[in-house]
Parts: structure tokens; C-alpha cells; sequence
């Protein structure tokens, strides 16, 4: 393999949002009169499944009732964007060497991530110049794509936008339903759980990090 791209898979490879997120969804619900809570330990167990919309979806269909998933999920990300905005975010262990490192070696780099754009650029507000969205050759968002993760497409259509061969890529997933999107598309993974993923299994990562380093780039 001849590196070529690092791909970034979602916000959570670039910031710890895990909790963030279990917040919002949880205040969408109160608003909506539902009387759910998704604890740490339930959103851990919903993480299996990529999507917000798909989360809802399924915990209604498990409780036996019928919710408007979409609509709670449009609540829940403008919620999300507004908690992003109120906090003090930091890029997450060894990002910003990745990010350095892409730059010095002629790397270009994506940020391949099947999210709404309203999540996207909160994140990179949030970010307050940490890294820029030029940085990036691609940037995803939900509206580019007919099937969001763990459906390749996105990964598919960061190659053909970017003009590059899977096998010259890497990608860096925070969720296993996340890295099955990239093993589809024929991109090795690193493996970088989020803080309500770390227990599943990565079965197909090139290696399982906490913390990444550039030698991580290098083929395993």
C-alpha cells in the first residue's frame, strides 16, 4: 500500500462527543413527552447501530410505540449543535499529529462522515480553528448519499470524488457499525473507540487505539 489519504469517519474521531450526544437525545425526549432515558449503559448497547434516526427507530420499535423518528432526530441535532457551541472542545488524542503529519507528507485528508452538514459545521465552530474544514479535501454530510453508514457509499464516494483506489487509504472509525462502512469499501481501519464504545469489538481494525500516532499510518 501506497499511502495516499487518511480518512476521518466521524465527528467522534476528531472530538470526544459520546455524552453530548446521549444528553441531546435525552433532552429531545423529554420535549416530546416521552418519558425515555437513555443511560450510559443503553447507549453503549445502541451504538451497534449507525444513524441517530435508525437508534430512535429501533429503541421505539423495542418499547412498542410509534414515534416520529425523524422528527425527533431534526430536535436532537439541533440540540447537539447547540451544546457543541457551549462547550470547550478539544481534538481527541493524537489528532492534531495526524493532521500535522498528513501535511508534511503530501497526505490529503477526508472527513468521510455521513452525519447531517448542521452537525458539521457545529463541530468545526466548535472547534475554534483546532482544524479547519480546508484541511480537508472531502467533507461528507448525509445529503450526498442515498444510505448513510454502515452502507459504504460514503466511503465510495470519497474515492471517486477525491480520485483514489481504496487500498492507497486509511480510515480512522470510532464504532464498529461505523468501521464496517469503511471494510466495505475496501479501506483498512484503525479502530479509535469513543468513550461509550471502547468494549466492542473492532473484529477487522488494523490495530485498536486510544490514542493515535503517525506510525499508526504505516502499513500493520
Amino acid at each position: 500500500m501506497t499511502l495516499k489519504a487518511v480518512f476521518f469517519g466521524s465527528i467522534g474521531t476528531l472530538v470526544e462527543t459520546s455524552d453530548l450526544q446521549r444528553r441531546a437525545f435525552n433532552q429531545a425526549f423529554a420535549e416530546a413527552g416521552l418519558d425515555w432515558n437513555w443511560s450510559a449503559d443503553v447507549y453503549k448497547d445502541l451504538l451497534t447501530k449507525s444513524g441517530g434516526r435508525s437508534r430512535i427507530q429501533d429503541f421505539a420499535t423495542q418499547c412498542g410505540m410509534d414515534v416520529d423518528a425523524s422528527q425527533l432526530h431534526v430536535r436532537k441535532t439541533e440540540i447537539f449543535d447547540s451544546l457543541m457551541s457551549k462547550e470547550s472542545l478539544l481534538l481527541r488524542p493524537g489528532v492534531a499529529n495526524i493532521v500535522g503529519h498528513a501535511k508534511a507528507h503530501n497526505l490529503s485528508l477526508a472527513f468521510v462522515t455521513s452525519t447531517s452538514k448542521a452537525n458539521v459545521d457545529a463541530v468545526f465552530i466548535a472547534l475554534d480553528g483546532q482544524i479547519k474544514r480546508s484541511d480537508f479535501s472531502f467533507v461528507g454530510n448525509d445529503k450526498m448519499v442515498a444510505t448513510a453508514k454502515p452502507n459504504p457509499d460514503i466511503y465510495q464516494k470519497a474515492l471517486s470524488d477525491m480520485s483514489l483506489q481504496a487500498q492507497d487509504c486509511m480510515a480512522i472509525e470510532d464504532t464498529v457499525a461505523s468501521m464496517g462502512s469503511a471494510l466495505a469499501a475496501g479501506i483498512s481501519c484503525i479502530a479509535f473507540p469513543g468513550a461509550f464504545a471502547d468494549a466492542l469489538d473492532f473484529k477487522g481494525a488494523v490495530l485498536v487505539t486510544d490514542k493515535l500516532a503517525p506510525n499508526h499510518l504505516m502499513p500493520q
